[in-house]
Order: C-alpha cells, then sequence, then structure tokens
C-alpha cells in the first residue's frame, strides 16, 4: 500500500484519510490529498514543525478550552496531517505541556527582563504588577489551568517547574535590588516571593472564573496593598507601589 506525504513531506496515514470522512469507507468530504513530488516537499526541521504545532494549539485552547481540544483540530489549525501531529508528539496531553512550558518561557521571560531594566526597583515593581494582569494576559492564565485541570498530574513538569522557578528567581531579585536600594524593606524575601506568586495564581483563577467578578484595575490593587505591606511602602498619592507612582 502506497503512503501519501502532506506538504511537510511527513506521512499521511490512513487515519488520515478518514478523519475528514463522514463515516462511509473513509469516504473523504474535502480534497484529496495528494502525494508530494520529492523536488516540491518543503522538509523543515523537527523543531520547527513541533514548534508550529504548538504555537497553532495555544490559540485553540484558549477558545475552546484543553479539554475540547482533539488532535484533528490541532493538525488543522497547524495546516498538517493528523499523522504528521502523532509523528511528533506522543498525544493531545503533551502538545498542551510543551505549549504552557512554551507560553510561560515566552510570557515570563520578556517581563523579567523589563522589569529587571528599570532604572529603580520601585519601578520595576509598578512593571511587575502592570505586566502579570494585562489585556493580554488572559491568555495566558486560562491555558495554564486548563491544562492543569486537564491533566492526570497535578503537578508541572519538569520544564515548567524550572521555568516557574527561574520566575521566582527574578521577582527575588527585584525585592533585594530594592532592599539595597533603601527603598525597600523585606525580612524574609523567599517568603515575600512564595505570597506574591501564590496571590497571583489566585486574582487570576478568580479573574477566569468571574465569580465574584474582578477586573484588571482591583487585581492590581491587590498586589500593590501586598507589596506595601510586605515591603514597608507608603501609600502613593496616586496608583502606584512606590513613592513617585
Amino acid at each position: 500500500m502506497s503512503t501519501d506525504l502532506d506538504t511537510t513531506g511527513d506521512p499521511v496515514t490512513a487515519g488520515d484519510r478518514s478523519a475528514d470522512g463522514d463515516g462511509d469507507a473513509g469516504r473523504r468530504t474535502g480534497p484529496k490529498r495528494r502525494a508530494v513530488a520529492p523536488g516540491r516537499r518543503t522538509r523543515q526541521p523537527t523543531e520547527v514543525r513541533r514548534r508550529l504545532i504548538l504555537e497553532a494549539a495555544v490559540p485553540l485552547v484558549a477558545e475552546k478550552g484543553a479539554g475540547r481540544v482533539g488532535l484533528r483540530d490541532i493538525a488543522r489549525a497547524a495546516g498538517v496531517s493528523v499523522g504528521t501531529v502523532t509523528y511528533h508528539f506522543g498525544g493531545v496531553q503533551e502538545i498542551l505541556t510543551e505549549a504552557v512550558s512554551m507560553e510561560i518561557d515566552g510570557y515570563y521571560r520578556p517581563l523579567g527582563e523589563r522589569m529587571l531594566s528599570r532604572p529603580t526597583a520601585a519601578e520595576g515593581l509598578e512593571v511587575l504588577v502592570e505586566g502579570v494582569f494585562s489585556p493580554e494576559t488572559d491568555r495566558h492564565w486560562r491555558l495554564w489551568f486548563d491544562n492543569w485541570a486537564a491533566s492526570d498530574d497535578a503537578a508541572p513538569d519538569d520544564r515548567q517547574r524550572r521555568r516557574y522557578e527561574e520566575w521566582a528567581d527574578r521577582v527575588a531579585e527585584l525585592i533585594r535590588r530594592g532592599c539595597a536600594e533603601g527603598s525597600f524593606a523585606c525580612a524574609d524575601v523567599t517568603e515575600t516571593t512564595t505570597r506574591f506568586n501564590a496571590l497571583v495564581d489566585g486574582l487570576a483563577l478568580r479573574r477566569l472564573r468571574g465569580a465574584p467578578p474582578l477586573d484588571l484595575d482591583q487585581a492590581r490593587a491587590h498586589l500593590r496593598r501586598f507589596l506595601r505591606s510586605e515591603l514597608g511602602l507608603e501609600e502613593p498619592e496616586a496608583n502606584g507601589v512606590g513613592p513617585g507612582h
């Protein structure tokens, strides 16, 4: 039996041929895939194809929820066959786990760089508060919580754990910098960092559930009050976490 190839050069399996059919002996409702001539195949490196599939999965989960996304949905969004998806991944859960890791990296790394690049720690703290709750972060939180709820294992995998540890280190670095500058007063930086991240997670979950409703300004206000209490900051005249904000 011959095996067709999709545009990536990966195999199109019998399951792919029947996946889009209406159930009558594999009859297809869409255009038939044809074998691609060797000279016209687009062979991309494995990591590139894996990333394309992951990037296609992220908006699907944000729109439908992790429990409602299947291999066919991901393959269709990525523009590849189901065979290509299963060639690179063991299943939907592996895709979701890696997509979350990719999303965490793309979310926390730039935010950490922005907050640590500010002239003062107090300014960096405001970047932190604005960054963890913004119009763009709802997708991040929805992806994280949906993946956690859909997984049989409540614990994050090693890659996610490392990324969270790196993020905690950056928050702690910002607080220590503020203490060195004389603008923060913190008895236990590690404990304050842990409580801050736990508060962020809890507020994010409440915001996504909407029961009771929590808008961005309210979420940020909770963080600012916590940080003022933990870091000995004065009540600002305007919105902000430190003097001058």
